[in-house]
């Protein structure tokens, strides 16, 4: 889950935009309300809350530290009597209506409550809401009916997978996850060869899209956003060829990556006005596909150019980036205490609600004195969100930012 799919967000924005009533000229400003004290992150949770809280929590375990109970409490709050959630419910006892704008990536989220274990009632909840809503090709929108996307199903496709299921037997009128990730592959001939694309555009054709090849990659993979390191099979992707398979989709995938890194290995940002840019969130996304593959020279080569160059945007994107670059960490075998001189574990937990008594002393013993036993050592990973940052591209990407699908 991550600061990605910024495409899905920007969806997810439009949609909320038309929805919403024009206010009266006459009305008074509302009084700004107060952020709940057990959310990650200082702004506005109206389109992301949900996603950024599963990333605070997935980001935690992975490094080996308890999350609040307070932060775990307010996410499973969240989620609606039919096991959907919406991105931020400001008043949770209230019952959701057709107002309440839930989407597929704020509810296939549950995949950090899913590694967290103890909440089985809330992650089936949300899996049965999902499956209710995929769409006849197999995929998912980010909006419930709306055209599949590959950030949407493929994020989907993680919490089916860390809630047990198995994403290739879910199926509507025959149509599995992997036959809707299939069609958004781009053929091995032209520009683009062998990548995802977010949707299709108005005329049917597929354009490449990073953020949607890394989540596809995962997808196609049958990966969650935990990805234990080293479990790859090893190899760097090869030329492309007509898939027809989802390994062989993730294979064409990753080889599209790779291609697009940059010498220093990272990816370029494609929002207007900002191109030949870093795209930090993208590349940590990169990362994360290509380590789940097995393609770890591309994947540490991309991690270490992350390491001397991403403290300073995550500091300005908040606990989101944050968890992002401790899941990238992971996902290469890396240690997420020691970013290039900074802390990311220390500094995501500082975002949010006090830690447990008990980890935050260990933790700071073993920060005082530089203890390499320390019981919190790096076994987890991401990824988001997906959804289209802020973050699918998991894939999820910040989910602030602008990209064009």
């Amino acid at each position: 889950m991550n600061v990605r799919r910024s495409a899905a967000v920007l969806a997810a924005v439009a949609v909320l935009g038309a929805a919403a009533p024009a206010a009266a000229d006459s009305s008074p400003s509302p009084t700004p309300q107060a952020l709940p004290s057990a959310l990650y992150g200082d702004t506005d949770p109206q389109y992301d809350g949900v996603w950024r809280q599963s990333l605070a929590l997935l980001a935690q375990h992975a490094a080996g530290a308890e999350p609040p109970k307070a932060a775990v409490g307010w996410l499973t709050g969240q989620q609606c009597a039919d096991g959907s959630f919406a991105p931020f419910r400001a008043d949770p006892s209230a019952a959701c209506d057709a107002k309440t704008m839930v989407d597929t990536n704020q509810t296939a989220a549950v995949q950090a409550l899913a590694a967290l274990g103890g909440h089985d009632a809330v992650t089936e909840k949300a899996v049965g809401w999902l499956k209710s809503v995929q769409n006849k090709d197999g995929g998912w929108g980010y909006i419930a009916g709306g055209a599949s996307d590959t950030n949407s199903t493929s994020v989907v496709i993680g919490a089916l997978a860390a809630a047990g299921e198995k994403p290739g037997e879910v199926k509507n009128s025959g149509k599995s996850p992997y036959d809707a990730l299939l069609g958004l592959e781009l053929p091995c001939t032209g520009e683009g060869a062998g990548a995802f694309a977010f949707q299709p555009e108005k005329d049917g054709s597929l354009a490449a899209n990073a953020d949607a090849t890394a989540a596809g990659v995962l997808g196609a993979l049958g990966k969650g956003l935990l990805v234990e390191p080293g479990k790859g099979d090893g190899e760097a992707a090869g030329s492309c060829v007509k898939a027809t398979t989802p390994e062989q989709a993730a294979a064409n995938g990753a080889a599209h990556l790779s291609g697009e890194l940059t010498a220093e290995g990272h990816l370029l940002a494609v929002t207007p006005g900002g191109e030949e840019q870093p795209d930090f969130g993208n590349t940590a996304d990169a990362v994360i596909a290509l380590a789940a593959r097995g393609d770890a020279a591309q994947a540490d080569k991309s991690y270490a150019w992350l390491e001397k160059n991403a403290a300073d945007w995550a500091a300005q994107s908040g606990p989101a980036a944050y968890a992002q670059l401790i899941l990238a960490a992971h996902a290469t075998g890396a240690d997420p205490r020691d970013f290039g001189g900074t802390d990311l574990v220390k500094q995501l937990r500082a975002a949010g609600p006090a830690a447990p008594e008990k980890t935050t002393k260990a933790t700071e013993q073993a920060e005082d004195e530089k203890d390499e036993s320390s019981p919190f050592g790096v076994w987890w990973f991401v990824g988001v969100c997906l959804v289209a940052g802020i973050g699918i591209g998991f894939l999820i990407s910040n989910r602030t930012k602008k990209q064009q699908p």
